[in-house]
């Protein structure tokens, strides 16, 4: 898959080299990731019931347009254009984004939280086979901030006492993590040179299976967190 041997860097060492053609299609994948999440959360902020919702939505909004620019310079750095870049996934994410779109306040919140923590655990992963300078970039956009704190008191409190709305979340939650698996596998069917650094990250299908392992149990443990598991 992906360009021939002839063309396609090896790892350094057992890193994945800066100049693998997979790292561009990765910043890219996550570039629309996080813009579209700008937009999904700016939109969403009118479901919060109170101020403090709102403005702690936007906050949510605002980081997510850092990590969009910080990725943008990133493709700049290697010479891409970041909407050339990003066409290719633009039909997948927001197909996502169309079968999970939130029609409650608590929708929205189990979202952000679980649907960012599902992306972050398949991306951390792959970021530790790459080169430094490469993961770093990888691992800032998807670093948790403070908000999550937010959005696991909003939904925890609302659930505590409600178990017919913990239930609907709960089947909420596990759409999610069906979506979201199945357009990573999309994406990756796609996109030779991301499929080609994906399996270099995690060693064959084999790894990739365990990988979608572990993303299962990390989401089963933020269900529980949520009050939801």
């Amino acid at each position: 898959m992906g360009a021939n041997s002839s063309t396609v860097p090896e790892p350094t060492g057992h890193l994945i080299a800066a100049e693998h053609p997979g790292v561009t299609d990765l910043f890219a994948v996550l570039a629309y990731g996080e813009i579209s999440a700008f937009y999904r959360l700016a939109e969403e902020a009118k479901l919060s019931p109170t101020l403090r919702g709102k403005v702690a939505v936007a906050k949510m909004a605002g980081n997510e347009a850092e990590h969009f620019q910080t990725l943008e310079s990133a493709l700049a750095d290697r010479g891409t254009d970041v909407f050339d870049a990003m066409a290719p996934f633009v039909r997948a994410l927001d197909a996502y984004h169309a079968s999970t779109d939130p029609s409650t306040w608590l929708e929205s919140m189990v979202k952000f939280y679980v649907g960012d923590g599902i992306a972050a655990d398949f991306y951390t992963e792959i970021a530790g086979a790459l080169a430094p300078e490469v993961a770093d970039v990888v691992r800032d956009v998807l670093a948790e901030t403070n908000h999550s704190e937010f959005v696991i008191e909003e939904v925890r409190g609302a659930v505590a006492q409600n178990r017919s709305e913990r239930d609907r979340l709960a089947l909420w939650g596990r759409r999610l993590l069906g979506e979201a698996i199945t357009q990573a596998q999309y994406v990756m069917a796609q996109r030779d040179e991301l499929t080609e650094l994906v399996l270099i990250a995690t060693g064959d299908l084999n790894g990739i299976a365990t990988l979608f392992e572990h993303m299962q149990n990390s989401h089963a443990e933020r269900m529980r967190v949520l009050g939801l598991g």
